[in-house]
């Protein structure tokens, strides 16, 4: 039967699909897009993605020569890192979704498993040896590397110290719960003999004290004593002062051909590179002149293929990241935040400049790989697990309102002192 409208026109009658009484709707339901009130939370997911793709079709240039030689396959390491980033950024984008309270219930689980593994690859048979190096571990036929995860688990762990502490107020008897888990982590990295990982989680900790507000004598007295005992372990091993040796520019005289030959090769691709580039797979030095072309030294493929221009563009976006991670710890009082972001930027934009210092030259070689863009699919999967908690907590954080009375803890209070 017809029914009509208001205007008194008449309409098509209403057919239930399923009968007159048993009409079924379906509903597809999506989880709600996030609830940012800026545009950190994408503008961070953004810079990630784009560096993360263009370190995915660099190292698809790096390696393909050396991967065809030795494996007859020259897609055989873009594929790996291919696998690797497609389930980093599922999982980033999983964690970004996560609330800040279940990462820090998430923090000593986490930490405690990264370093039961970074303590099985080094005190049992499990573990393998890499140019010097103890830090990988085999697990179900495929090489993982724990202290990149050690890393996270420890930015998760001090930051949720740091949460329910005011460290401003804290002596170094109160960091004793920031020291342990700290000196925990470094210590087992270093009886891999891997110097480099040491600096980098050493830097993590120094950020932490900073973004939480630790008083300046602590930071003195902390950094003083890391420096100290750094420079110790890089005095005890052959191969070490000999980089050394040659970074100061003693050692390189007679020696071109080895503890200088990488830096050199470096040099060279860099300037065979010029302001253009000789275009993305193109490169010389990648054809067996220049060891680790693919992973720590990576940045001299991409400064040889796309030039000055590349570089410059590729250092905009780690400056870029940094500003949106202080914006993230600078617009909002909560602890965990500001803690969490703090140390992930030292973690990611901190190695970034320490492997560009490595290949120009700037500072001695030690092995610390390009964040996002250089080969390795434990580092790619940490660093984009730690991205998707700085988008967890910038997503949840209460932000700093225009004209409100800060916390107690927040930094303009804390001036006003």
């Amino acid at each position: 039967m017809d029914t009509e409208t208001a205007t008194g026109r008449p309409t098509a009658p209403v057919v239930p699909l399923f009968g007159p009484k048993r009409a079924t709707t379906f509903r597809l339901a999506l989880p709600p897009l996030p609830k940012v009130g800026t545009g950190n939370y994408y503008a961070l997911g953004a810079i990630t993605l784009f560096l993360a793709v263009f370190g995915l079709v660099m190292v698809l240039s790096a390696s393909s020569v050396e991967q065809g030689q030795d494996l007859g396959n020259p897609y055989f390491d873009f594929g790996k890192q291919a696998m690797a980033e497609g389930l980093g950024v599922a999982a980033m984008l999983l964690v970004s979704r996560l609330k800040p309270r279940l990462l820090v219930l998430a923090a000593p689980w986490a930490f405690g498993a990264a370093v039961v593994l970074q303590l099985l690859t080094v005190l049992t048979p499990l573990g393998t040896t890499v140019n010097g190096n103890r830090n990988w571990i085999r697990i179900a036929g495929t090489s993982v590397q724990p202290s990149e995860f050690v890393k996270l688990g420890l930015v998760l762990v001090l930051g949720a110290f740091f949460a329910r502490k005011k460290a401003e107020r804290l002596g170094v008897a109160g960091l004793a719960p920031v020291l342990l888990p700290s000196g925990l982590a470094i210590g087992s990295v270093l009886l891999g003999k891997d110097l480099g990982t040491s600096l980098i989680i050493g830097g993590i900790v120094f950020a932490g004290l900073f973004f939480a507000g630790v008083r300046v004598p602590v930071l003195a007295l902390f950094g003083g004593t890391a420096g100290a005992l750094f420079v110790i372990m890089a005095l005890t091993r052959g191969s070490r002062v000999d980089r050394l040796a040659a970074w100061s520019g003693g050692g390189c005289a007679g020696d071109v051909l080895g503890t200088c030959w990488q830096s050199q090769q470096a040099t060279w691709a860099l300037a065979n590179g010029g302001l253009f580039g000789v275009g993305v797979g193109n490169s010389v030095s990648k054809w067996f002149w220049l060891p680790e072309a693919d992973n720590d030294f990576i940045l001299a493929i991409i400064g040889e293929e796309t030039g000055l221009v590349g570089l410059v563009v590729l250092l905009a976006l780690f400056v870029a990241l940094t500003v949106v991670c202080l914006r993230i710890s600078s617009g909002t009082p909560d602890r965990f935040t500001r803690a969490v972001t703090g140390m992930t930027l030292a973690w990611l934009v901190g190695q970034a400049f320490a492997n560009i210092a490595v290949v120009l030259g700037i500072a001695p070689v030690f092995g610390v790989p390009l964040p996002f863009i250089s080969s390795g699919g434990s580092s790619m999967i940490a660093n984009l697990l730690a991205v998707g908690c700085v988008m967890a907590v910038a997503n949840q954080a209460p932000p700093a309102q225009p004209g409100a009375v800060p916390a107690p803890d927040h930094p303009s209070m804390r001036r006003r002192r």
